[in-house]
């Protein structure tokens, strides 16, 4: 059921996509071509607002800051999931695989690179924990505000 909560849960985790995908362009090697990185990034950031964050509003302010935090943990491990499903379709189509098994366990570790390139960038980490704190507080007021 749409709420206010689950509208401003979701348009603020699809900001922080947002931003956070213009932070992690230039950490990638040069000439990678994004295509619709920024935008498969920000449904994922809508739709993990939408279901994890909206639903879990109106508890009070430690809640809140839980909320935040969890939402944003659940949209970067999404992202980091679907960005390595596409790069190893990429790959696969390429034939760098002998077997779907070795394919699917390449999702795993090309998601782990992606993860550690870009938390080891501490504006990123930033970015996600202020967007976490703002998000779950945001969040908090709509489902407080508008009932």
């Amino acid at each position: 059921m749409p709420t206010a909560a689950r509208l401003t849960a979701a348009l603020s985790l699809m900001l922080i996509a947002f931003i956070v995908s213009g932070q992690v362009m230039p950490l990638m090697p040069e000439g990678t071509d994004f295509g619709y990185f920024t935008w498969v990034n920000m449904a994922i950031g809508f739709l993990t607002g939408w279901i994890v964050m909206g639903k879990r509003a109106g508890r009070g302010g430690v809640w809140a800051i839980n909320n935040g935090v969890t939402g944003v943990a659940a949209m970067v491990f999404w992202a980091l999931f679907v960005q390595g499903c596409y790069e190893m379709v990429r790959l696969a189509m390429r034939n760098r695989y002998d077997g779907p098994f070795e394919a699917v366990m390449a999702i795993f570790e090309i998601g782990i690179d992606y993860a550690m390139t870009v938390l080891s960038a501490p504006n990123i980490l930033v970015t996600l924990l202020v967007g976490a704190l703002a998000a779950g507080y945001a969040t908090e007021f709509a489902k407080a505000r508008w009932r």
